[in-house]
């Protein structure tokens, strides 16, 4: 199936009511996810997806997708009225998005923001239509040391890219895996790390450690920040839109530029946040009014926007082509894939096109829905944040337990979703990433049996990985990336002694 036959298929597949209400449904939850702090869309995907269990995968991607798209747009609605990142991506947005709102300029702020985080999103969909394609060329060509290679690099793309020190990267892969590896063995059936507790005897759910992680943590750390949660009304009109639409092709360096940054950390594990602040960064250094940047100019809300959702939707691609999550969200949407029975990789696209095309064809939907409905509730969803804290607070305490709890119905799970919190919160102090860790918990076991499937079938050597050209560049790429630090280390050790 080419693309266009493809893509036309997929609208097929989303073009329903059904799936359009899903749409409509988890844009309104994903902003209002983005609008509360401490939630954010890591943690928003993790609590909606034990609802999915019995739903249809297709319709299943469609709503957390959708969720998704809106909490990037209601981590922009904060970020620029109330000075609060609800996202960790949006934190550029704050640089010139408040300012813009102080000067009495709110509404023009948020429908730059809205416009070109759905430009951005646009690119993203179509880098992704085209590419998907060719994923089906070589799907047919991966066994076991394939796929052992492809997650050898993600994990070492995540040392090597991720912009974490590598060596606490490493170190959260590596606790991500010895987590993975609780419960038991699913090729000899011996048990591992129960330390005799029967609880464990099912592992840790991924999920469980999301909420902690991404919920209580960022809690805990919002409010040790003592948060103050006093904004600036707005109300955007469909004039104020057009007016600001027709501003937007002045724009078309940034808005290009941003794209391609965006698609790259998309693709690479990046992701949104690094290639918000990285967009920002050259938007500052080519711009003809640098000294306008921090005090309300355009193109610092434009720039970590359009980077932010193009980052955010070509991360899918990876996702399901490699497994390969280019985001923590990512990360979260690749457990639900293995837990609706979906194997991410190549073959996904042969075996399900129509969870794939349906997928595709759905971003493009629910990113036209998604600036729609913000554009329409800014008003409803800012008034939220003006409750007090002190309330918002324990209610959002009290549907992370409750999420972590309908996972599987254990207790137990209650303590370890309070533990990942804390995990999460010194995680974060440290400065260690968080996203690493979670991909290891999500495809660490599945690394390690294609791992003893490939030294199975080639009776202990490790030169299978070196069996044909496939195997032997995914693993030549993930030494690179591996070692990709440490070369620069010797790059800049070497450059003064020419001088």
């Amino acid at each position: 199936m080419d693309g266009f036959s493809g893509l036309l298929h997929g609208f097929g597949v989303a073009l329903t009511w059904y799936h359009v209400m899903l749409m409509v449904i988890g844009v309104l939850l994903g902003i209002l996810v983005g609008v509360l702090p401490g939630l954010g869309a890591p943690n928003g995907v993790s609590l909606l997806l034990p609802l999915t269990f019995t739903m249809d995968p297709v319709s299943a991607i469609i709503l957390l997708t959708s969720m998704y798209w809106g909490a990037l747009f209601g981590g922009s609605t904060t970020s620029i009225l109330f000075n609060i990142p609800g996202e960790p991506s949006s934190v550029a947005t704050t640089f010139d998005g408040y300012p813009m709102a102080q000067n009495g300029r709110a509404t023009e702020a948020l429908s730059f923001a809205f416009l070109s985080a759905g430009f951005g999103a646009i690119v993203g969909v179509l880098l992704i239509t085209a590419l998907s394609g060719w994923v089906t060329q070589f799907a047919l060509k991966f066994s076991s040391p394939e796929f052992f290679g492809v997650y050898f690099l993600a994990f070492a793309s995540f040392v090597g890219l991720s912009g974490a020190p590598p060596l606490k990267a490493a170190v959260s892969i590596a606790l991500g895996f010895s987590l993975a590896g609780v419960g038991m063995d699913s090729v000899s059936g011996s048990l591992r790390l129960t330390f005799g507790f029967d609880v464990l005897l099912a592992g840790i759910s991924f999920l469980v450690a999301v909420i902690g992680l991404f919920g209580i943590g960022e809690l805990i750390l919002t409010i040790e920040d003592g948060l103050k949660l006093d904004g600036i009304r707005a109300k955007i009109t469909p004039r104020d839109v057009l007016r600001t639409a027709a501003q937007m092709p002045k724009h078309w360096a940034t808005l290009l530029r941003s794209s391609i940054v965006g698609c790259w950390m998309g693709i690479t594990p990046g992701g949104p946040t690094a290639a918000s602040f990285m967009s920002y960064g050259l938007a500052k250094r080519f711009s003809a009014y640098r000294a306008n940047f921090g005090k309300g100019e355009p193109d610092g809300v434009i720039a970590p926007e359009t980077a932010d959702h193009s980052a955010g939707t070509s991360a899918m691609l990876p996702m399901m082509a490699l497994g390969l999550p280019g985001s923590a969200t990512a990360a979260v949407m690749l457990g639900g894939l293995m837990i609706w029975g979906l194997n991410p990789g190549p073959m996904l696209f042969v075996e399900r096109p129509d969870f794939v095309w349906g997928l595709i064809a759905s971003m493009y939907l629910g990113n036209v829905v998604a600036v729609v409905l913000v554009l329409a509730t800014v008003p409803l969803f800012a008034s939220i944040l003006r409750i007090p804290f002190a309330i918002i607070g324990p209610l959002i305490v009290v549907v992370c337990f409750i999420g972590a709890y309908t996972i599987a119905g254990r207790p137990f799970d209650l303590w370890l979703a309070l533990a990942f919190g804390v995990l999460g919160y010194v995680f974060k102090k440290l400065d260690y990433p968080i996203a690493p860790l979670i991909l290891a918990m999500v495809i660490g076991d599945k690394a390690e049996d294609a791992f003893r499937q490939s030294m199975i079938m080639s009776k202990g050597s490790l030169t299978i990985f070196w069996s044909n050209p496939l195997v032997t560049g995914l693993m030549l790429l993930g030494l690179v990336l591996l070692f990709w630090p440490l070369l620069g280390t010797l790059r800049q050790r070497l450059r003064p002694s020419r001088v």
